[in-house]
């Protein structure tokens, strides 16, 4: 698996199973980011890739590569509804991530994801037929773009078209 799969996959980890570890501050129902960088009223996650996994121990999942890399998570009502709530999976649900490590003690890397649902039972990394790939079964990556820490551009993904929400 490439690196950068590695990072899509640990950061869309955080936000499907992150109702197994819901903070005070969710709980609570008080709003605003907690300590690791969640904002789940805002459907949100701002700060350093090391927060991600709700530890901060300046690794994600065990690997210190990405960790000081800021992370920009967003997700939709639709995401939320389906993966917090027990909604229905539709059309609506997609997320981003946006992984910035183009600094000093960063990965030198930055990557750009998009993820829609699109329901089936689909092979991941599997090509869709409109540009992008599909994993976890029923989600298919719309945009999977960025720059290693050598600047070299590249494209994995680029579906036409490549917004949210269907035609």
């Amino acid at each position: 698996m490439r690196k950068i799969e590695m990072k899509l996959v640990m950061a869309l980890a955080a936000v499907l199973v992150g109702s197994l570890m819901l903070s005070p501050v969710m709980a609570a129902g008080n709003g605003g980011f907690d300590e690791f960088g969640y904002n789940y009223q805002a459907r949100v996650f701002v700060g350093k890739a090391d927060g991600v996994d709700r530890r901060l121990d300046g690794k994600v999942w065990g690997d210190p590569t990405y960790a000081n890399d800021w992370l920009v998570m967003k997700w939709s009502k639709g995401w939320d509804d389906a993966r917090f709530h027990g909604a229905p999976w539709g059309p609506d649900a997609w997320e981003t991530n946006e992984w910035n490590g183009a600094f000093p003690d960063g990965s030198g890397e930055v990557w750009h994801y998009k993820i829609v649902w699109v329901g089936g039972s689909h092979t991941d990394y599997a090509p869709a037929p409109d540009g992008g790939y599909y994993i976890w079964g029923q989600f298919e990556v719309i945009m999977d773009q960025g720059t290693w820490s050598d600047h070299t551009h590249e494209f994995f993904a680029r579906a036409i078209p490549n917004g949210f929400g269907g035609p």
